[in-house]
């Protein structure tokens, strides 16, 4: 298929308005921001796990407060309050996480070698994983439900 010469002179204008980002691939299930402790020396265990695997954003500058790391969502930043030893938890409810795709993210977890298990609801069609981040907090993954 060929395309026949334009009879006007046509130059496309460059739009110079600011972009908007996309939006992440990746909500917290919450109402505020998520705190959880962790120990001090796996900030890249965390990074490979909330930003590489999950699709998380990570932010702030670690020179300016070294106590804490902030993955940001879609929705809600998840905050990790690093302690020097043994991090201790108030319970051990796990994180709500949803993501595009449930099938992907399982897929992620078997290719990074990740324990977990594949729990399904008692709603049909309601399913979700289970596992454990570096840190050792509870994260349940579940699928998003586009309206």
């Amino acid at each position: 298929m060929e395309l026949e010469e334009s009879t006007i002179d046509f130059r496309p204008e460059i739009d110079r308005r600011a972009k908007v980002p996309e939006p992440l691939p990746v909500r917290l299930v919450a109402v505020n921001h998520v705190r959880l402790p962790a120990s001090a020396g796996i900030e890249p265990e965390l990074d490979r796990f909330y930003a590489g695997l999950l699709g998380f954003e990570r932010h702030g500058d670690e020179g300016v407060d070294s106590h804490r790391i902030i993955y940001h969502a879609e929705n809600l930043d998840l905050v990790f309050h690093v302690v020097e030893g043994l991090a201790r938890r108030e319970d051990f409810r796990p994180v709500g996480i949803e993501v595009i795709s449930l099938a992907e993210a399982e897929l992620k977890l078997i290719q990074a070698e990740l324990e977990y298990t594949r729990q399904r609801g008692l709603v049909p069609g309601q399913e979700s994983l289970l596992v454990l981040d570096p840190a050792g907090n509870w994260v349940e993954i579940v699928e998003m439900r586009l309206i």
